[in-house]
């Protein structure tokens, strides 16, 4: 049976979800999504990711600031919605919302809840260096990512992944574990159980101040905040390039295999490289660094990187 449908979502890793609903047959009665923003070099108003898609696909789409007023709460209890699905929709839904369709609010959460609830869980779960991860369909409630778990869907996070790969792996995946909820809420089987109250941990929004690479930390931290972080903000280091200090971005590390990282512990210091294909002492153990970019400049492979920017076995990265 198809429902009747309010999309409630924002960035890219809304789409798929949107699309999915959309082409299992469920009417999609209005799209809520953030309110156009500046953005290329004319900062010129864009709408949201999730705006885009709805207006290719004719849905209606509606952009308020807060959904606080009494006004907007009319309007969006007049979709007469069976259930509104909310993905990374980045508004706090006060209770009149939560309650007004009649199957309440369901969320799609980019993380194995109760760890990692709020803005950041793709981010925050890599650097934290976890092997696995997943999604989450909850039923919501007025507290941050609090409601009942629906349904969870687990995957290991590989050695090297970047928050950008696994984001783009756990869209599709939410996706798909999303239209199975609705399926199943469509027959009145979309059980839930409540979070346990052990094992909560919060995924705060990404400081910029969080990217600047700290070499002096073991290795293994070293390389989960790089590609943690990549591909935004960007962890970033100085390296001295035709005698001028200049940004560089770091997207892609690995580990260093163990024999290089011992040598290079014993002989120097944190942020040296210490061969010709990038490879940097932390504070123990070493990093392989596999793609970069200069400021203003395109990411490039290592290979690629040096034949514009020689550093040098000795050269030391701030």
């Amino acid at each position: 049976m198809s429902l009747r449908v309010v999309f409630m979502g924002t960035p890219d890793f809304a789409v798929p979800t949107l699309v999915e609903i959309v082409g299992q047959g469920h009417e999609v009665v209005a799209v809520y999504s953030q309110p156009p923003r500046p953005a290329g070099r004319g900062l010129q108003p864009t709408p949201s990711p999730v705006h885009r898609q709805a207006e290719a696909l004719g849905i209606p789409v509606l952009t308020p600031t807060s959904l606080k007023s009494a006004e907007e709460q009319e309007r969006f209890r007049a979709h007469d919605a069976d259930v509104a699905v909310v993905v990374a929709y980045g508004l706090i839904l006060p209770v009149p919302i939560l309650d007004a369709p009649r199957e309440g609010c369901v969320n799609l959460h980019a993380s194995l809840l109760p760890r990692w609830r709020g803005a950041a869980p793709i981010h925050r779960a890599i650097m934290a260096g976890d092997r696995e991860t997943g999604v989450a369909v909850m039923r919501m409630e007025a507290g941050l990512d609090t409601g009942p778990v629906a349904m969870t869907e687990r995957v290991a996070i590989r050695p090297d992944e970047t928050t950008g790969d696994l984001h783009d792996r756990l869209a599709r995946l939410g996706a798909d574990l999303m239209v199975r909820a609705l399926a199943a809420l469509s027959r009145g089987a979309l059980g839930a159980v409540p979070q346990p109250a052990e094992g909560v941990t919060y995924a705060a929004k990404i400081d910029k101040a969080e990217a600047r690479i700290d070499w002096s930390l073991p290795a293994a931290t070293v390389h989960d905040r790089i590609r943690g972080l990549s591909p935004f903000p960007g962890a970033w280091c100085e390296a001295t390039i035709g005698g001028k200090p200049e940004r560089v971005k770091v997207l892609r590390a690995t580990l260093a295999p163990e024999t290089a990282a011992a040598d290079a512990n014993a002989t120097v210091a944190p942020g040296t490289l210490v061969d010709d294909r990038l490879t940097v002492a932390c504070g123990s153990g070493a990093v392989r660094l596999v793609e970069l970019q200069r400021a203003g400049g395109k990411a490039l492979r290592a290979e690629d990187f040096l034949r514009g920017a020689a550093l040098a076995p000795g050269a030391r990265l701030g």
